[in-house]
């Protein structure tokens, strides 16, 4: 442990003009005292550390020196590719790799490109969860994390509407999705997907598997996701649109299925368009076309046309009673007369 820690303040060091010992001791997560008997070990074992004394003091490596120690390990390489997601790496338990990863690069820079990682992070973030979420990490999210990088086999227990299935599973990627963490794996002979957060116990087995090399992550997703989504679309609505009702259809809806439908829509003399739009149900859709007004007409089925009847005659009383329900609009007060 104390080895690691000494190889990455040598790089920070080297990364660095010079760090106070208060930012070393942030850096490593140890005292400023642990920081003085490091520079101390380091020096006498024959790096050049040398101690700036005085308020604007600090620690700096002198002579040029530069350590030939800035090699990736294979977990810090790859975690490297994850490095726009912060919160990912941390929530997988890749921080300390990603760390160690950016500090071998930043050392192994020249001077004048060493604000090059800096300048990215202030200018690129990733924030992966969707608005009005609060992103909550499942606790069988590390374990995954694992059993993904190395290739090993897991058995599990799922939880699947009220019950619990056991599951025997060889784990091929991680996909996060609008804040929401995605297992694909295989489960005998099939590929499959599982929301981590439905995990309630997870053994992680000893013996790899031997992963499929044909196998996409990518490409395994964009199929499955879409299927995924089509499967919802289980109902058909028939609508009559404004050519900005059509416009703003896919804001409302599933993309897809708008474009689908506007494309094979029938345009009528009055500029309108007649579709025929796949939807989850009735209830979901209501609540999506309820948001275009007046630029859409339901024309079926006959129960979501009168949803939309009833919906628009309590608007209309709503707003053409006025003010809080009395026969109405409230009286203009008499403007207030000058002081003299």
């Amino acid at each position: 442990m104390r080895a690691a820690r000494l190889i990455k303040m040598v790089l920070l060091l080297q990364s660095r003009p010079s760090m106070t010992a208060a930012e070393l001791a942030e850096e490593l997560e140890v005292s400023e005292r642990t920081v003085t008997r490091d520079a101390s070990a380091l020096s006498e074992a024959g790096v050049p550390v040398y101690a700036d004394r005085g308020r604007t003091g600090g620690y700096r490596l002198v002579g040029g020196y530069r350590t030939r120690l800035t090699g990736l390990a294979r977990g810090e390489a790859e975690a490297l590719f994850l490095s726009g997601l912060p919160g990912a790496l941390r929530d997988m338990g890749l921080a300390d790799a990603a760390s160690a990863a950016r500090l071998k690069v930043s050392a192994a820079l020249l001077p004048s490109l060493r604000d090059a990682p800096e300048a990215a992070g202030r200018r690129f973030h990733l924030d992966a969860p969707a608005w009005y979420q609060e992103p909550e990490t499942p606790e069988s999210l590390a374990p995954l994390a694992e059993a993904v990088w190395d290739d090993r086999p897991v058995r599990a227990r799922y939880r699947r509407g009220d019950t619990e299935v056991a599951r025997e599973l060889q784990p091929y990627g991680l996909v996060l999705k609008a804040g929401v963490w995605y297992v694909c794996a295989r489960a005998g002979s099939v590929y499959r997907t599982y929301r981590v957060d439905r995990f309630a116990e997870v053994t992680v087995g000893e013996v790899p598997f031997a992963r499929d090399p044909e196998f996409d992550l990518a490409e395994f997703w964009t199929e499955r996701s879409a299927e995924f989504a089509r499967s919802l679309l289980r109902a058909e609505v028939q609508l009559r649109l404004t050519a900005a009702g059509a416009r703003r259809l896919p804001h409302v809806t599933d993309r897809a299925a708008a474009e689908e439908a506007l494309a094979a829509g029938a345009a009528e003399e009055d500029g309108r368009v007649r579709v025929a739009l796949r939807v989850e149900d009735e209830e979901v859709a209501f609540g999506q076309l309820l948001g275009l007004g007046p630029e859409v007409e339901v024309l079926a089925p006959a129960a979501l046309r009168e949803r939309f009847t009833e919906a628009a005659r309590g608007l209309a009383a709503l707003y053409l009673q006025g003010g809080d329900g009395d026969d109405g609009p409230p009286p203009v007060p008499p403007p207030t007369p000058p002081r003299p």
